[in-house]
């Protein structure tokens, strides 16, 4: 062994040292991912199966939160109003399994008792994302000017992304569920901050087509805890068989 190999020993070992924390650092770090993903697992499916309560009144709003709020499941009266509506683009859905292929969410404004408004995912339209006179005609049996009786789930809304198209206001179309766009494009008013997902009535026609929801979350974290473990493991049995190769040398 020559003057140097115990620097440079050294400095693999110290190397390797880091990387060992590293790869070692992600695998607990999706063990713990895990662990929150089947809390949260657990959280929604209870809310989703639970018997709908009221609406939470104006005076609660404020303090709605989608970790402690989100798919909490509602029942309230609301009559919808005679305003445009709008349509967010989807190519399927990860929350009902009775949706698949491309169409649109038809998102109306619901007049609440008391004035306020709160907007309504009504339900899904099939491959009308072009159409809007096919959109207009798929909701307008729902204004009727009498209050309906409606039971959905609390969802908020989200905000359009760097790589997410823009809306096309023309057509009233998203393509993300930007409930305060669509609020300042449209004119609606006394907009609630988050937006309900209906399950229930179902049109006459089935169009839009509301219904329960069924959250599938994505849980490959025990998959890439095994992954990062193993790269630690490997990495320790390169090293090994390395250090062993220098003390022959």
């Amino acid at each position: 062994m020559n003057a140097s190999s115990p620097r440079r020993g050294l400095g693999f070992g110290i190397f390797t040292l880091a990387m060992l924390a590293f790869l070692i650092s992600l695998g607990v770090w999706q063990l713990q991912r895990r662990v929150e993903k089947h809390a949260l697992i657990a959280a929604l499916t209870e809310r989703l199966a639970a018997p709908p309560v009221a609406l939470p009144p104006p005076a609660q709003w404020a303090a709605l939160t989608p970790a402690k709020d989100e798919f909490l499941r509602v029942s309230f009266s609301a009559t919808y109003e005679s305003l445009p509506d709008a349509m967010v683009y989807s190519s399927g859905s990860a929350v009902r399994t009775d949706v698949a292929g491309a169409g649109t969410w038809a998102f109306l404004p619901a007049q609440l008792p008391d004035g306020r408004t709160v907007i309504v995912d009504a339900g899904f339209v099939q491959n009308t994302m072009q159409d809007r006179a096919e959109q207009d005609r798929a909701v307008m049996g729902l204004v009727t000017g009498q209050p309906v009786t409606m039971t959905g789930y609390l969802r908020f809304p989200e905000k359009a992304g760097m790589l997410t198209p823009s809306a096309n206001r023309g057509k009233r179309l998203w393509f993300a569920r930007d409930v305060g766009a669509m609020t300042q494009a449209l004119g609606w008013e006394k907009v609630a901050p988050f937006y309900i997902d209906l399950e229930t009535p179902v049109p006459a026609s089935g169009i839009p087509k509301p219904g329960p929801l069924d959250v599938h979350l994505k849980d490959d974290h025990m998959q890439y805890a095994i992954t990062w473990f193993g790269l630690a493991f490997a990495v320790l049995i390169a090293f090994g068989v390395w250090w062993r190769g220098q003390r022959r040398a």
